[in-house]
């Protein structure tokens, strides 16, 4: 078992553009709020078929993924994960605007809140990110930050080119010491 310290020492190594102290091991995020649909035959239905679009996906089976994804929101048109599941196979199909959709869908219904939000709100600032739209992509990365997401963090600092070469130049010097190469510092 690794201290907290040890853990920190890692996160360093593996993550040289993040600020000291900051980490990617540990995401903080709250649990999406219940609805009264979650607890009925249908939530219970829904979250399984989410369950099976997920195991179609890792198995490469986007087509049916997205069946099943869309088979869980017929039953339950409420829950945001089920939006934000099919966004990700849709973004895996190239189908941007379908995948927007969803994820709009996904934030609207859980009010900002929660994980499906965080989740939606981070793939949203990737396709901004990959559209080399970087203002709505910062934005989306801080509210999925400040919903607990450490991807998102990560972001943030990649995005911001005086932050990213502090923080390398930080490590660089930090790994010279611990090999020695530094005298007199």
């Amino acid at each position: 078992m690794t201290s907290a310290s040890d853990r920190a020492v890692l996160n360093s190594i593996f993550n040289p553009l993040l600020p000291v102290g900051e980490c990617v091991y540990d995401e903080d995020i709250p649990a999406d709020l219940k609805d009264a649909d979650d607890n009925s035959p249908e939530g219970h239905e829904a979250k399984a078929m989410e369950l099976k679009g997920v195991k179609a996906a890792e198995a490469g089976d986007v087509d049916g993924a997205i069946k099943f994804f869309s088979d869980a929101i017929t039953m339950v048109p409420s829950r945001a994960s089920g939006y934000n599941n099919r966004a990700q196979a849709l973004r895996l199909q190239g189908k941007i605007e379908g995948a927007m959709a969803d994820l709009d869908k996904a934030i609207t219904l859980s009010e900002g809140k929660g994980r499906a939000a965080c989740q939606a709100y981070t793939q949203r600032a990737m396709i901004h990110r990959l559209q080399e739209r970087d203002e709505l992509a910062r934005s989306d990365f801080q509210v999925a930050a400040s919903l607990g997401s450490e991807f998102a963090k990560a972001q943030l600092v990649q995005m911001n080119p005086y932050a990213a070469l502090c923080n390398k130049m930080l490590h660089d010097v930090f790994s010279k010491l611990q090999r020695g190469e530094c005298e007199g510092v």
